[in-house]
């Protein structure tokens, strides 16, 4: 087997954005009274975006506190959110170990890289820029790029279409139930890491086809099958 296309999501396989992202939701939360919200509570909500995040912290929050309803306008809130996640998007997250070095390994081996996620894409090249990893990827698609977003097959064939690669030779890469259907969907190789934000589901539970202990793992797989494959 050969690759040429592999595919990455961001939050949580990538980069370690939780911290950010929590702080975008509390400072919006604080904004309308409430409380603020622990990290980890925050980030079993991040997946679906941004705005799927904060819907789904606000549903936590009214099912403990139901009272707090008529202060807390679901629309307001989201609007209010999208002005403190311009600020903090970018600011405190970092490259989980061997991410630039993996990234590097697979483009100097020839591998088209994507970077394939639901969190809106201007938020997602902030990330990408601040963490110095955006030159590595040939194309960013965020939730809001495409009509529809993981884990709709579209997402994935849109990466394909635009890189040229072919589906037995892709993999998609997460940490999330998610991006393993989201794979699946598209039939191209589902790959996921054990870190990150599932909801507390193992990614075991997802059925990924493999699961690599670290993102160096990755390269490494994939240049020693392409080798392997020059030399068939």
């Amino acid at each position: 087997m050969r690759y040429s296309v592999i595919s990455f999501d961001l939050d949580g396989t990538l980069v370690d954005t939780a911290g950010e992202i929590a702080e975008a939701a509390n400072r919006t939360l604080a904004e309308f009274g409430v409380e603020r919200q622990p990290v980890a509570r925050v980030a079993g909500f991040v997946g679906a975006g941004t705005r799927q995040m904060m819907l789904r912290l606000l549903a936590h929050v009214l099912n403990e506190r139901p009272q707090l309803a008529a202060q807390l306008p679901p629309e307001r809130v989201l609007e209010r959110l999208e002005v403190h996640y311009a600020v903090t998007a970018g600011s405190t997250g970092q490259p989980y170990a061997g991410c630039d070095a993996t990234l590097r390994r697979l483009r100097d081996a020839g591998v088209r890289l994507a970077c394939l996620t639901n969190k809106e894409k201007r938020f997602a090249k902030r990330v990408l820029d601040a963490t110095r990893l955006r030159a590595h990827f040939d194309l960013v698609v965020g939730g809001d790029s495409l009509p529809q977003r993981k884990p709709d097959a579209a997402t994935m064939d849109h990466v394909l279409q635009v890189l040229g690669g072919e589906r037995h030779r892709a993999a998609h890469v997460g940490d999330s139930r998610i991006d393993v259907e989201t794979a699946r969907n598209a039939g191209v190789a589902a790959w996921a890491v054990p870190w990150g934000y599932n909801g507390g589901e193992p990614i075991a539970a997802a059925g990924p086809q493999r699961v690599f202990a670290s993102l160096a793992e990755i390269a490494d797989h994939v240049i020693r099958a392409n080798e392997a494959a020059a030399c068939a």
